[in-house]
């Protein structure tokens, strides 16, 4: 069977955390979208671990771990992390990359990078990592698939018609120094050699293990909000972010998706710009994020503190609803131990009408949180493996959120570990 761990928010929701749980028993973790740009903290046996596009199945020896063709990859960043799991008493993991994957080279990260300081103030908050050059690329066909880096004959052709390309961005837009087709060359050949180990079609092993009947996830990063098309934007990713993208950023045909698992947090955090309709501020917001995630909210690849805020209802509901959930995982529900009493955003008021429908990203723009308060339950909440030994309260704000968003909470994590888990 084929289920997908997906956000339904602005990412950071804790689906690394629910991937490494489900890895118990599965058989292949496949990462099917989006690069180095985020990251998924899982806490195990071995340690804290934040991956930044190695998939959460890695510190399972049992698990093939795939990254797909729908990823941003970068390969030295890819290596790297293999290499310093091992490092740190990881069993060597089982890596597999699409052979249709395409590469993130240097000159991404390089304009990526100039354009946000060219914006300055007026820039969408990237993460400097060259997703927006890399995905602009792929869809003007003049990226690098890993395939090509077998072909010299193919990669001379590509590097000279790039260079004569970017070098006009570079030269007179941004007033940087020209790329050179040798270094191209000689970074290209680098990849190569890097990835050959793990290069393979990997749609063709997928088709074969759901024929074999194998037990498949599929891990999505970021959330609804950051999706191009249905998220927050202009402040979005790159590349599609709902399940439905499953099937082609895997390889694998729509209909084999059976389960589509949305992570949602019981308060809500966000990294880098966009509307953010339930967000706190001041001592309000520094106190939640402190005692948030596990060690705080801050971004795993990035480091930025992660803004936060209270759960948005509205905001989770047509999440799940983009993403299609069968199930709803609910994480980090024992941060809120601390509060007498917790707001929740059920609703916006736009121009002096209340909505339950979320709106486009002007609308939002002018949207103002219309809240319910419910009473806290003021204990510590870790450690409890049943749902009906939570206490009172916490039981009443998970089916209140339950009721809200119209989706079934099966899963509540109340910690980090892979043992922080209540089933419903």
């Amino acid at each position: 069977m084929v289920q997908a761990v997906v956000g339904a928010n602005w990412g950071d929701e804790g689906k690394g955390k629910i991937v490494d749980t489900l890895a118990d028993g599965a058989d292949i973790v496949v990462r099917y979208q989006g690069g180095a740009n985020a990251g998924h903290t899982i806490v195990n046996q071995y340690g804290k671990f934040a991956l930044h596009t190695l998939p959460s199945g890695v510190c399972h020896p049992e698990c093939v771990n795939v990254l797909g063709n729908g990823v941003a990859l970068n390969i030295p960043k890819v290596v790297g992390e293999i290499e310093e799991l091992v490092k740190r008493g990881v069993p060597q993991p089982k890596v597999m990359v699409s052979d249709r994957a395409q590469v993130v080279m240097s000159y991404h990260i390089l304009l990526d990078t100039y354009e946000e300081e060219r914006l300055a103030g007026k820039s969408f908050g990237s993460t400097r990592s060259g997703i927006a050059p890399f995905f602009s690329d792929k869809y003007a066909k003049i990226g690098f698939q890993v395939c090509e880096l077998f072909d010299d004959e193919i990669l001379e052709e590509k590097a000279q018609r790039v260079c004569e390309l970017k070098n006009a961005l570079l030269e007179n837009l941004y007033h940087k120094a020209p790329l050179k087709k040798e270094d191209l060359m000689e970074e290209l050949h680098g990849y190569r050699d890097m990835i050959r180990p793990y290069a393979a079609d990997t749609s063709a092993f997928l088709r074969s293990a759901v024929k074999e009947g194998k037990t498949i996830l599929l891990e999505g990063q970021l959330g609804t909000m950051k999706d191009p098309d249905h998220g927050i934007y202009p402040m979005v990713t790159s590349s599609p972010t709902l399940a439905g993208y499953g099937s082609i950023g895997a390889g694998i045909a729509p209909y084999e998706i059976k389960k589509i698992i949305t992570v949602t947090k019981a308060y809500s955090s966000a990294v880098g710009a966009g509307e953010f309709v339930s967000e706190i501020f001041g001592d309000e917001a520094e106190e939640l994020r402190r005692r948030g995630g596990d060690g705080g909210e801050y971004g795993a690849t990035t480091g930025r503190p992660r803004r936060v805020g209270w759960y948005d209802v509205v905001a989770s509901r047509y999440g799940c609803a983009m993403q299609g959930a069968t199930d709803v995982a609910f994480t980090v529900v024992d941060a809120l131990g601390y509060l007498d009493e917790i707001p929740v955003c059920v609703a916006y008021e736009i121009d002096g009408k209340r909505t339950d429908e979320f709106p486009t990203t002007p609308a939002l723009r002018r949207a103002k949180p219309v809240w319910e308060v419910l009473p806290g339950w003021k204990c510590d909440i870790r450690g409890i493996r049943k749902y009906e030994d939570l206490p009172e309260n916490c039981r009443a704000y998970i089916e209140f959120i339950e009721k809200k968003i119209g989706y079934p909470i099966t899963m509540v994590s109340n910690g980090p570990g892979r043992e922080d888990i209540i089933y419903r």
